[in-house]
């Protein structure tokens, strides 16, 4: 990825409705001020709130993730991350984790 690419998935990841309000900030500051500082900041909240697909599956079939996002929508949950799961997928689903994981995977640009 180049350099804009990234800074468009850190507009992205700042957008998601699932952003952690924790980690947005980090990533505005890293829009804010692009140095080692702020990336390093950045990467490591990326390795703390971007989710494993096996860490949202475990979290939407709990009885926490039922209370959350009702229980239908944890059951389509665990079985889209199944399904993504088992086409290799490794993080999480949601725009926040896809927009991170993709930053993250990328973090030497930044």
């Amino acid at each position: 990825m180049t350099k804009s690419e990234i800074i468009e998935k850190v507009k992205e990841l700042i957008a998601a409705p699932t952003c952690n309000p924790e980690l947005k900030p980090i990533a505005e500051a890293y829009l804010a001020n692009q140095n080692k500082t702020t990336a390093d900041a950045l990467i490591k909240a990326l390795e703390t709130y971007v989710n494993s697909i096996d860490e949202t599956i475990a979290f939407a079939g709990s009885d926490m993730g039922k209370k959350v996002f009702g229980a239908e929508q944890a059951a389509n949950m665990v079985k889209l991350g199944n399904e993504l799961k088992a086409k290799g997928e490794k993080y999480c689903f949601c725009p926040a984790c896809q927009a991170g994981s993709k930053i993250y995977e990328n973090k030497d640009v930044l």
